[in-house]
């Protein structure tokens, strides 16, 4: 009898800056983990800011809050588990890039291996505004207000699709913060 499991690849290096797990809140270094693992699932070669979205909604209740209400969450965790169960594959194999830094194969500034470059400038802003904050560590917050600040990345296309306007999600954020 054949195993019908599918095989899962070996996970490949992440090699985002040195010091950015030790910028992550346990619970952000937790969303990490888990976008790996579902781009993995998924056979995507980078981790990309709907992995980032769907992570953060499983595993941090404070992000869960920033949406307004059960239904909106539920509308948002339906499009990204159509994602999963493949209809997203239109994005499978393409890199995500909202043209805010050149992408070019091989340059040494062509990106962070295993991130999609719209992923690792929103990794790079919630530690922005975690810092703007006094915080030294990023949270789920910091990271679900940069994502939805981005207007050109798959998160965002995502809470759109389900209805939610990520400008006035990224704005209700900054402002029951208190930051910028």
């Amino acid at each position: 009898m054949q195993n019908r499991t599918p095989r899962i690849p070996q996970q490949p290096a992440l090699n985002h800056r040195a010091e950015t797990d030790s910028e992550l809140t346990a619970e952000l270094a937790a969303v990490v983990t888990g976008a790996r693992r579902r781009a993995l699932r998924d056979g995507d070669q980078q981790i990309d800011t709907a992995h980032l979205l769907h992570s953060l909604i499983e595993s941090d209740p404070e992000v869960r809050t920033a949406f307004a209400g059960g239904p909106q969450l539920a509308r948002v965790l339906g499009y990204l588990v159509q994602r999963s169960i493949g209809y997203g594959l239109r994005w499978q194999g393409a890199i995500e890039d909202s043209g805010a830094i050149p992408v070019v194969s091989g340059a040494p500034d062509a990106g962070v291996e295993g991130w999609s470059p719209c992923a690792a400038l929103a990794m790079d802003d919630a530690h922005r505004r975690a810092r703007l904050r006094g915080r030294e560590r990023a949270g789920g917050l910091d990271l679900l207000a940069a994502l939805a600040a981005d207007r050109q990345c798959r998160a965002v296309e995502v809470l759109e699709r389900a209805g939610v306007d990520a400008a006035l999600l990224a704005d209700r954020i900054v402002e029951a913060s208190g930051r910028g």
